[in-house]
């Protein structure tokens, strides 16, 4: 694909970025200013994001900065999800992060003064947050990349954070501790890497030597031993982030005590751009990555983490921690499609894999937002209760809230009419025409494993009286701040699965930047 010189790729970067340093000092000064700074920074972002794509679509591969940032078709799609959720979870910060049971919770850890500047601070790392994700897409630095996985790593570990009270530091200290040391393996491969293709590259590598482009061109001369460790370092350190088992641990801990809509964003988006990232160095090593073992040990990790997810899902008691473990296990699902996508290669089943993959990224987040969002609506309307034995009959009083967290479930356990039942059925083909029976089994187990999940949630916090508080506490729906997200992210669901042609001309040229590789 021809690359044209253009500062769209930049300025997606850029934009949050500056309105990031703006929203701490600006948001101490008044506070509206800082959720109105965030919804500037996430609508710009999609606007921008929008743009990309359609250059994307029309077959061009926008460039910035001499071809430090490179922005394809595959990148475009996960800047496209990124900037769109981040969106919703800014225009439902306005009356969620003014909940005040949550502010009592950071007030009685820490006091009044340090509630007002943990604010201020959480709009300035929420775009920076943002910032990071973003760049980590659009980079086409090797170096670089990991250094935009480890930014995201530090001001998503103090999001996490802002409660400030036992559970949510102990959440953090756990959630900075193993993806920095996770993610260093990924340093390793970069490292690595470089060292190894440098010579191959004119000009002793340098600079060039670190662009992902220009690795992928003489990758075929680098031993396949070290090419080997190299990817297993990559597999190790961005699984890791991801959340692929068994590298998950920090991930029930970290998405059930951040703010909802911190969680929305880390199960929604930055597992899939650890994902990226994966896939992205994986495509440096074609001559080694379709090797079967490579490729087959993918999809045993996917097989795994579906499965490890799925059961986990149905031991949980805490709505954060359920939704948590269905992450994990829909990690697996696209990971599956990685997987294909190299066991396939040259023929349907690689490009099937590939499209179902990022077609189920998709979805995934636009389901697992709604859903968090949902039970974010849950702990704003019940001041703070999440666990579903202390819940029950919210339908009569949320019937809003039941109805979009009911079309998120039955979407994200792969029902029809739903937008995920697209997504696994591709991936379901793929892996039947891999012949891989027991990969296809095991993910049809995983979707019945997950569908039970919902259902006994759902019946246990929207139908089932109880005996718990929500019997005690007056309750009304979500506000109208909190709905339009919501309702917006479940529409979505919806159309896709009614009419999955439109996001056809999205993914088809992203899973072809993976069938052109693998």
């Amino acid at each position: 694909m021809p690359e044209v010189p253009s500062l769209l790729p930049l300025a997606i970067c850029v934009v949050p970025a500056v309105l990031a340093i703006l929203a701490y000092p600006l948001a101490r000064l008044s506070r509206p200013l800082g959720p109105v700074l965030n919804l500037l920074g996430a609508g710009a972002a999609l606007v921008l994001s929008v743009l990309l794509m359609v250059h994307a679509v029309q077959g061009r591969v926008l460039v910035s900065l001499s071809r430090e940032l490179r922005a394809d078709a595959l990148s475009a799609l996960l800047v496209l999800a990124i900037s769109g959720v981040a969106l919703a979870t800014a225009i439902y910060a306005f009356p969620y992060m003014r909940l005040q049971p949550l502010l009592d919770r950071v007030s009685h850890a820490a006091g009044e003064d340090v509630t007002r500047r943990r604010l201020a601070g959480f709009y300035a790392l929420s775009l920076a947050f943002l910032t990071t994700m973003l760049w980590a897409c659009l980079t086409n630095n090797i170096i670089m990349l990991y250094v935009a996985v480890e930014a995201s790593t530090i001001a998503s570990g103090l999001l996490v954070a802002f409660y400030w009270d036992r559970r949510s530091l102990e959440a953090a200290y756990k959630y900075l501790l193993l993806l920095t040391v996770g993610i260093a393996f990924a340093l390793f491969g970069c490292v690595l890497l470089y060292a190894s293709a440098a010579p191959y590259i004119s000009g002793e590598g340098g600079v060039r030597g670190m662009l992902i482009t220009d690795l992928a061109q003489v990758a075929v001369h680098i031993r396949p031993g070290i090419a080997l460790l190299i990817i297993s370092f990559f597999i190790v350190g961005f699984g890791t982030k991801a959340g692929i088992a068994p590298f998950h641990p920090w991930l029930p801990d970290a998405h059930a005590e951040a703010p909802s809509t911190i969680s929305a964003l880390l199960s929604g988006v930055m597992i899939k751009m650890a994902i990226y990232a994966l896939a992205r160095t994986l495509l440096i090593f074609f001559p080694v990555a379709a090797y079967s073992p490579v490729s087959l040990f993918l999809i045993v990790l996917a097989a795994f983490t579906m499965l490890l997810g799925g059961v986990m899902c149905l031991a949980q008691d805490d709505l954060k921690r359920m939704l948590a473990y269905s992450s994990v296990s829909q990690i697996g699902y696209i990971v599956l499609g990685i997987g294909l996508a190299g066991v396939g290669f040259g023929h349907s089943a690689g490009y099937l894999g590939g499209y179902g993959g990022l077609f189920h990224l998709l979805n995934h987040a636009l389901c697992k937002a709604t859903l968090f969002l949902a039970v974010g609506a849950i702990i704003y309307c019940m001041a703070g209760t999440r666990r579903m034995s202390e819940l029950g009959g919210l339908a009569r009083r949320m019937p809003v809230t039941a109805v979009m967290f009911f079309i998120a479930a039955f979407a994200i356990s792969g029902m029809p009419p739903f937008n995920g039942f697209w997504s696994k059925l591709t991936l379901y083909l793929a892996a039947a025409k891999a012949e891989l029976w027991w990969a296809l089994a095991i993910a049809v187990l995983t979707s019945v494993l997950t569908l039970i999940a919902f259902i006994r949630a759902g019946y246990l916090v929207f139908w089932n009286d109880g005996n718990g508080q929500a019997n005690e506490i007056e309750v009304r729906d979500a506000p109208l701040a909190m709905a339009i997200p919501m309702g917006i992210l479940a529409a979505l669901c919806v159309v896709i699965g009614l009419y999955p042609q439109l996001v056809h001309p999205l993914l088809d040229p992203a899973a072809r930047v993976l069938a052109s590789v693998f």
